[in-house]
């Protein structure tokens, strides 16, 4: 029920904003517009937004013939939390990073990036496989697609409404917000949307992960992982949309120093100091190496050297 109620505010919160930038560009039947973009919006999200996302990263379907002992794995970890089997999806990129989504635990997919399987050891990928199916267990996974689709529309919204701002498309009646109003919106509606989903990751975060451990039978393995994800995010930001990067297990853009100020994660080293039961020590260690780019420390053949 409470993250039933935090999709309701979420829904409401995005279609006040999408309101607020039709009326700044087309006074009032610009705001009735909006709000039936919006609505239709909201619709849409609820059933087709983990499709949407999928899409966005080229995401294929894995199937148990081709991944035997990755789906084992997964099935393993289902089982434990009592959850249905989810789909696995791979993303064809070389940053190791994964999410989850779908619209309930019936319909859940879960995500994960070829750098994943190729870098990260099994225990790691155990770790961030049973951190995925807690925000499945937690209901998260709903609230988090529709997030990062709204926030995509918000922003669109908002770079038309700049657009008119700059080139007089706005109206200048009593009815519109004017031109400054526009442009005003235009640079406040994305923020206001990335605040939205900071609100909304940050705690479900901590929560996954203390979920995920229990999953799992440890934390030291997600905890690993963390530390892992945290240096190759450093190196190499993921190409991901930032409108969806609250799904993802670590901040897909955190290589990017513009947007740590927006990050929609708590902090890495307060996360694996939660999971080890300590205080947090510093920031987790950087990747490094060419071996570590080719293949788990441990020498060991890995998921992607098993898929068929």
């Amino acid at each position: 029920m409470g993250n039933q109620f935090r999709t309701f505010i979420l829904l409401g919160s995005m279609t006040l904003l999408m309101v607020f930038i039709g009326q700044a560009l087309g006074g009032r039947q610009g705001m009735i517009l909006f709000f039936l973009i919006a609505a239709g919006m909201n619709f849409f999200s609820y059933w087709f937004s983990d499709k949407m996302v999928l899409k966005m990263y080229r995401a294929q379907e894995i199937t148990p013939q081709q991944a035997p002992d990755l789906y084992r794995m997964v099935e393993d970890l289902a089982r434990r939390a009592q959850l249905p089997m989810p789909k696995v999806y791979l993303i064809p990129q070389d940053t190791p990073n994964a999410f989850a989504t779908g619209r309930n635990p019936e319909h859940a997919v879960v995500a994960v990036t070829r750098g994943l399987l190729r870098l990260m050891e099994p225990e790691e990928v155990r770790g961030v496989l049973a951190h995925e199916l807690a925000h499945v267990n937690n209901r998260d996974i709903l609230i988090g697609t529709i997030a990062a689709t709204m926030a995509g529309a918000i922003m669109i919204m908002a770079n038309i409404a700049k657009w008119g701002a700059i080139f007089g498309g706005h109206r200048g009646d009593d009815e519109g917000g004017g031109g400054l109003a526009a442009l005003a919106l235009a640079i406040i509606a994305p923020i206001a949307a990335m605040v939205i989903q900071m609100a909304i990751s940050r705690r479900r975060e901590y929560l996954a992960d203390a979920t995920g451990a229990k999953f799992a039978g440890n934390s030291e393995g997600l905890a690993r992982a963390l530390e892992r994800l945290g240096g190759y995010a450093r190196q190499s930001a993921l190409q991901a949309n930032p409108s969806t990067a609250h799904m993802f297990i670590v901040n897909p853009l955190s290589g990017r120093s513009l947007m740590k100020l927006f990050s929609t994660h708590p902090p890495l080293e307060e996360r694996i100091a939660r999971l080890r039961g300590s205080r947090p020590a510093g920031p987790p260690p950087m990747e490094s190496g060419r071996r570590d780019t080719q293949r788990p420390q441990s020498g060991g053949r890995n998921f992607w050297d098993q898929m068929k």
